[in-house]
């Protein structure tokens, strides 16, 4: 039997378990450089948390996917990485997705980065329909060379709507 050793509570239990049976506490995958963490809970066959940094020990890099996935690289509905994709909302460096937040945010409808995209994209370079940039390209364009009216109402409007 392959055993692990709790690092929480030093018990030894099978290493396939992915929780101590005794703490409860998470397994921790170490191999190679980096780690990986995956929750039990699954949906449609991918982790609910997928936690993974580094390399595999056979240098392979090691890529999140899960509902939510965190590492330098990941896949997921919701994806906090340094590259990725959130199909519904990425936060990183290099996202992409339905929403992102990020340096470089490639997003279908709220970009916001210092590279933007998306229906609605904030950044300091920014294409969209709706623009809020220091530059940038749209339909609608509130930015240091244009001040379109209905780019000013639609983001005071929205200003207020988010509490500001």
């Amino acid at each position: 039997m392959n055993t692990v050793t709790c690092q929480s509570c030093n018990h030894h239990y099978e290493k396939s378990l992915l929780t101590c049976p005794f703490c409860g506490t998470p397994t921790l995958l170490k191999s190679g450089t980096g780690f990986e963490w995956k929750s039990a809970t699954e949906v449609l066959g991918f982790p609910f948390i997928h936690i993974a940094f580094g390399k595999d020990a056979n240098g392979k890099r090691r890529i999140a996917r899960g509902i939510i996935a965190i590492g330098q690289f990941g896949i997921g509905v919701i994806c906090i990485a340094q590259i990725g994709i959130g199909l519904l909302f990425g936060f990183g460096q290099v996202m992409l997705g339905f929403s992102a937040i990020a340096q470089v945010a490639i997003a279908a409808y709220l970009g916001i980065g210092q590279l933007a995209t998306g229906y609605i994209a904030i950044g300091q370079l920014a294409f969209g329909y709706y623009v809020l940039a220091q530059v940038g390209y749209g339909k609608f364009i509130w930015s240091t060379q244009f001040k379109d009216f209905e780019a000013v109402e639609f983001f005071k409007d929205l200003a207020h709507r988010i509490g500001f």
